[in-house]
């Protein structure tokens, strides 16, 4: 895929180079400012559940194994 897109870009091969960091900035731009919110509420990454019942939290419970 990514030959063909190279084979089908205008110019030498630093034109090319340019132009395919352009449509890679574009990409990314698109799914950080589209396509990534979109996708953040259908996601799971918010339904954590840590169960810790001695109350010494993360740090204290390493503390108190050494």
């Amino acid at each position: 895929m990514y030959g063909w897109i190279w084979r089908h870009l205008p110019g030498n091969g630093w034109v090319r180079a340019v132009i395919s960091l352009v449509l890679v900035l574009a990409v990314v731009y698109i799914l950080f400012q589209y396509v990534f919110p979109w996708a953040e509420p259908l996601l799971p990454f918010n339904d954590v559940t840590v169960d810790n019942n001695d109350g010494l939290g993360v740090l204290g419970g390493v503390a108190a194994v050494r």
